[in-house]
Parts: structure tokens; C-alpha cells; sequence
């Protein structure tokens, strides 16, 4: 940073939820329950996806990273939060606070992308299912989820160096439970048109281009379902994307419900309760959704417990 925007706060205090002290202990062990479930969840989605041959297609290659992303995405900001409610040592330094922030957009603009890169393979499963293993070939799944890496970092990476180019000065309370980028930048003591004009273009982006993906994906799906109106094709497409539709249903609710709490009187209060759907609640549901809707899934699971019975 120039030495005219070097900042004057060293660490922000992180107030953390709205939750009186009496109810610490009752939140603490709920969202530590929610978190290791999260993790665990999520990691035996992929330890499944790594053991079973019959699960080493693109579907399910997308499928692990998205239960890797869920699980990065949640240790950003819950293991800080916890923190914080047992031992009540609010504050986060200045560069933890930016790397926090960093890793937040990072992971959560990485699992807004694989969302629509699953969507697409779920097109070319049902749209093209003749061409399906021509189209989604290795080289293929393994570039969409790099480009989804790169993007991602991309993004959060310029949100970032446009902040640390940013002043705060005797302001350091951050309503909120982690660092958010629009609380950091009303923090400042800086013009911030730039990092807002960023936020609403690149922002924007990040999100819209892909739902529209997705959108368009499902709506040449139900047109391909339409065509052959057929109870068992009708079935076999739920079976198929009925998991992705719910995860995508749950990720994109949440967000739009951080959007429009913006605009309400009680706005802080609610983009705490969206934000927390959005890093602890989606992250643990999706291996639940994934593992009790989809037969692959199951099987794996089951096969697995046997093994481990039997070798006992």
C-alpha cells in the first residue's frame, strides 16, 4: 500500500451474532454440531467419490470439488465465529480480517460456478445422451473446473487489492460475525465509488451469468422432457437432477434473501440470518440432499459400511 493509504486501525472487533450471554453456550454447541456435520458430510461425499469406481464420472468429479468448496467455505468464517462466542475475544487483526474476505469471495464465487458447470453436464446427460461421454471428456471437465478456480480468484483477488488501497480510521466495530466487504466499506473513511462500482459490475457477474446458465440449461432440459412426455423419462430426469435443482434452489434463495435484506429497516439483522443460511446452513445441507436423493450415492455408502463391518 502507498504510504497516504496506509490505514490507521491495526484489528477490527468483530461483534459477532445478536445473542444474549445466557444463550452463548446453547448457540456455541448448535453451530459447532452444524460445522463438524458440515465437514464430515462433506468429506465423506468425497472420500465415496474417491473409493468408488462407478462414481469416477464428470457428474460426481464436479460433485467432489463442490462438497470441497462447501467445506472451505464454511471453515472461513464459522471456526472465528465460535471462537469468538466461548472465549468472547472479539477482535480479528487487519490482515486476518482482509484474508478472511479474501477466502469468503473466493469459495463462495467458486461454488456459485460449479453450480453451473453441474448444470451443464446435466443438459448433455439428458439432451445428448448419445454424445454425453464424447462432449464431457476429461480434458473438458478438468479445464471447467480449473476456469471456475481461476475466475474465482480473479475476482476475489480484485476486490481485495482494491480494498487495501482504502483508509480506516477510528471506526473498527464490525456488526457482523465475519469480515464482510459493503460493512468494511462503510467502515472506510475513503471514497469507495470505485470498490462499489466493482462490487455491482463483477458482482453482478459472478452471479447472473451463471444462474443464467443454469436457467437456460433446465429450461432445454424440460423442453427435451416435453418432447417425450413419458412417465419413466419424466422420472429419470428427476432422479438425475433432482439433487442439483434442490442444492441450486437452497444456494440462490439464500442469496437473494442477502440481497433484498439490504433494503429492509432491520437490514443488519437480516443479512446476519441470510448470511448465516448462506456459510452454515447450504454447506451442511448439500450432503444430505446429495447422499438421501441420489441411489449412486447410497449404494456407495452402503458398500462402504460393509467393508468397514466386515473387516472388523
Amino acid at each position: 500500500m502507498r504510504g497516504e493509504n496506509q490505514s490507521s486501525v491495526s484489528e477490527f472487533l468483530l461483534l459477532g451474532l445478536p445473542i444474549w450471554p445466557e444463550q452463548q453456550a446453547v448457540f456455541f454447541a448448535l453451530f459447532l454440531g452444524m460445522y463438524l456435520t458440515t465437514v464430515l458430510g462433506n468429506l465423506l461425499i468425497i472420500l465415496l467419490i474417491r473409493l468408488d469406481s462407478r462414481l469416477h464420472t464428470p457428474m460426481y468429479f464436479f460433485l467432489s470439488h463442490l462438497a470441497f468448496t462447501d467445506v472451505s467455505f464454511s471453515s472461513v468464517t464459522v471456526p472465528k465465529m465460535l471462537m469468538n462466542m466461548q472465549t468472547e475475544h472479539l477482535s480479528i487483526s487487519y490482515p486476518g480480517c482482509i484474508s478472511q474476505m479474501y477466502f469468503y469471495i473466493l469459495f463462495g464465487c467458486v461454488d456459485n460456478l460449479l453450480l453451473a458447470v453441474m448444470a451443464y453436464d446435466r443438459y448433455v446427460a439428458i439432451c445428448h445422451p448419445l454424445y454425453y461421454t464424447t462432449i464431457m471428456k476429461e480434458d473438458l471437465c478438468v479445464l471447467l473446473v480449473a476456469g471456475s478456480w481461476i475466475l474465482s480468484c480473479g475476482s476475489a483477488l480484485l476486490h481485495t487489492l482494491l480494498l487495501t488501497q482504502v483508509s480506516f480510521c477510528a471506526d473498527n466495530i464490525i456488526p457482523h460475525f465475519f469480515c464482510s466487504l459493503p460493512i468494511l466499506l462503510r467502515l472506510s473513511c475513503s471514497n469507495t465509488s470505485l470498490n462499489e462500482l466493482v462490487i455491482f459490475t463483477a458482482g453482478a457477474a459472478v452471479v447472473i451469468f451463471p444462474l443464467t446458465g443454469i436457467l437456460v440449461s433446465y429450461g432445454r432440459i424440460g423442453a427435451s422432457i416435453l418432447k417425450v412426455p413419458s412417465t419413466k423419462g419424466i422420472c429419470k430426469a428427476l432422479s438425475t437432477c433432482g439433487s442439483h435443482l434442490s442444492v441450486v434452489s437452497l444456494f440462490y434463495g439464500t442469496i437473494m434473501a442477502l440481497y433484498f435484506s439490504s433494503s429492509s429497516s432491520n437490514s443488519n439483522d437480516n443479512d446476519m440470518i441470510a448470511s448465516l443460511m448462506y456459510t452454515v446452513v447450504t454447506p451442511m445441507l448439500n450432503p444430505f440432499i446429495y447422499s438421501l436423493r441420489n441411489r449412486d450415492m447410497k449404494l456407495a455408502l452402503e458398500i462402504l459400511f460393509r467393508n468397514i463391518v466386515f473387516t472388523k
